[in-house]
């Protein structure tokens, strides 16, 4: 039998609408019916028109049915049918939703709030997926295969990991370095029959299965064999992917974004002669060009670079930090407030053009978080407090003093359940 075109569906729903109704008590309307299929062949890969659509209307139904009397609504719109779809699909809501205009419009400022200097690959990045969620995009390929290239340390991991919190997306990271070796290639689409493991299904073709709407983040491509760039041209041309069981595995809805050091390692050498620095692009286009074959780049939508921190980013790195270390110890209650002064002198030691911004953490480490680690646990932190940094010139170190939470509230600051937010001062 062959499966009828989504024109059809609409015709057989039109035909059952009346039964439906009468056993659930509701009505549809006619555009109810029509997003019921559209959503359906668009999120529902795995079942078959017109089974799939007739679910779909179905629980609509139904779950009016369960609810108390006094919540029900006896007309199923086109809401109740996008909720219905992302249950069925496992997807966010909102990815379902026409109306998440707002997320798409302010992507690129979310982003830019926690990566720092790289407002050129952040723009490009949105741009690609504003495009591909406009319906412009192929509909047989994934929404977006991205290649991030760029030294060590400058946000390319950050960025996907931003990207899939902001669009409420699930992220699949997989490192790459796991899969050097030709026999490991096989654990991401499953053991071949007769070998341990066959029945278990592979890590990727799984995951990708489970979460249909992801973000796969395969980081360090360089790092992987061969045979995995092969897999990837598929599943860039094809948008799908069988695996070891011949099971067809649909990416349509997955964005692709692979991370590379290449090229950086030339980069980072000393810049010798007049109009070194101009070329340094050039440089990573040739180490891009002899990693990766022309088929495997010609398939990619866009070649992202990420270019080195500079010392401004640097510095709101580090502010980044320190909330994220306040965010550690909000159970404890500890508050910190950075002098810019100190804050000057932390991304100072920290910078290192070569290593990005991973050197910050271990400065961070080093300088705060293990001279308060006794007294967090031991001295005048234990109930929580405000943690002024600051910075002794003469000594070219940092400055702690420490306010209990009792000190705060003679200070006539207003603390309520929690402890005041800490103003930053302009020295120390």
């Amino acid at each position: 039998v062959v499966e009828p075109s989504p024109a059809d569906t609409v015709k057989i729903l039109k035909g059952l609408k009346k039964y439906f109704e009468e056993f659930h008590g509701v009505t549809y309307t006619a555009e109810a019916l029509q997003i019921a299929v559209d959503l359906a062949v668009r999120h529902i890969t795995d079942r078959k028109l017109p089974d799939k659509a007739i679910d779909v209307i179905d629980e609509a139904g139904a779950y009016q049915k369960l609810l108390p009397k006094g919540k029900r609504k006896k007309t199923v719109t086109i809401k109740e049918i996008e909720m219905v779809v992302a249950k069925i699909a496992r997807i966010p809501p909102k990815t379902v939703s026409r109306d998440d205009t707002k997320v798409l419009k302010s992507l690129p400022e979310d982003l830019k709030r926690v990566v720092f200097g790289q407002d050129a690959a952040i723009e490009q990045v949105s741009s690609a997926v504003k495009l591909a969620r406009a319906g412009l995009r192929e509909p047989n390929k994934p929404i977006g295969s991205y290649l991030f290239s760029g030294p060590t340390g400058v946000g390319k991991t950050e960025v996907a990991r931003q990207l899939a919190e902001a669009l409420g997306l699930e992220l699949l990271r997989f490192d790459m370095s796991e899969y050097m070796e030709r026999h490991t290639v096989s654990k991401l689409l499953g053991a071949p029959p007769g070998y341990v493991g066959y029945d278990q299904g592979g890590l990727l073709t799984d995951g990708v299965n489970q979460h249909p709407h992801s973000i796969l983040l395969l980081d360090e491509i360089e790092k992987a064999h061969p045979d995995v760039f092969n897999i990837l041209l598929q599943v860039m041309d094809n948008g799908s992917l069988s695996d070891a069981n011949g099971r067809a595995v649909d990416f349509r809805n997955v964005i692709l974004i692979m991370t590379t050091n290449a090229g950086a390692a030339d980069a980072a050498k000393a810049e010798i002669g007049f109009g070194r620095s101009e070329s340094s692009n050039d440089e990573d286009d040739k180490a891009i060009k002899r990693l990766f074959t022309p088929e495997f780049r010609n398939r990619l939508d866009a070649l992202v670079k990420f270019s080195p921190l500079d010392k401004t980013s640097i510095s709101k790195v580090v502010d980044k930090f320190i909330i994220q270390l306040e965010a550690q110890l909000t159970d404890r209650k500890i508050l910190f407030e950075v002098s810019k002064a100190a804050n000057t002198w932390i991304a100072d030691k920290g910078y290192d053009r070569k290593f990005g911004a991973r050197p910050l953490s271990r400065t961070i480490q080093e300088f705060i978080k293990k001279p308060l680690a006794d007294e967090i646990l031991f001295g005048k932190l234990k109930k929580g407090g405000l943690v002024r940094v600051g910075l002794d010139k003469k000594k070219d170190e940092l400055t702690f003093e420490i306010l209990k939470p009792a000190q705060l509230k003679i200070e006539g600051k207003k603390g309520g359940k929690g402890l005041p937010a800490p103003k930053p001062k302009e020295d120390a």
